[in-house]
């Protein structure tokens, strides 16, 4: 293993682009069936305590948002991967 790395705080920057952006946007990829759409083709279920997506084509759970005041959990688990257009 080696000793040429740094925390994760070398992420806050780009990160911070990233997360500025408006994400309905980005294309994801289903972990379940490889389907890739923007996240505004989700189907979004709003009863239960925070947000469910699914896919619109497998139905399976791509992405879960909770808030509560002051902070945000984001589960991606069901998504391979999210590109994000950015402003060049």
């Amino acid at each position: 293993m080696s000793d040429d790395h740094v925390d994760g705080n070398a992420l806050a920057g780009d990160l911070r682009e990233i997360f500025a952006v408006d994400l309905t946007v980005a294309t994801g990829q289903c972990a379940g069936c490889g389907y890739r759409g923007s996240v505004a083709t989700l189907r979004v279920y709003q009863n239960a305590p925070g947000l469910v997506a699914r896919c619109p084509h497998c139905e399976e759970v791509v992405l879960r948002l909770v808030r509560a005041p002051g902070r945000a959990w984001l589960d991606l688990r069901g998504t391979v991967s999210l590109e994000i257009p950015l402003d060049s």
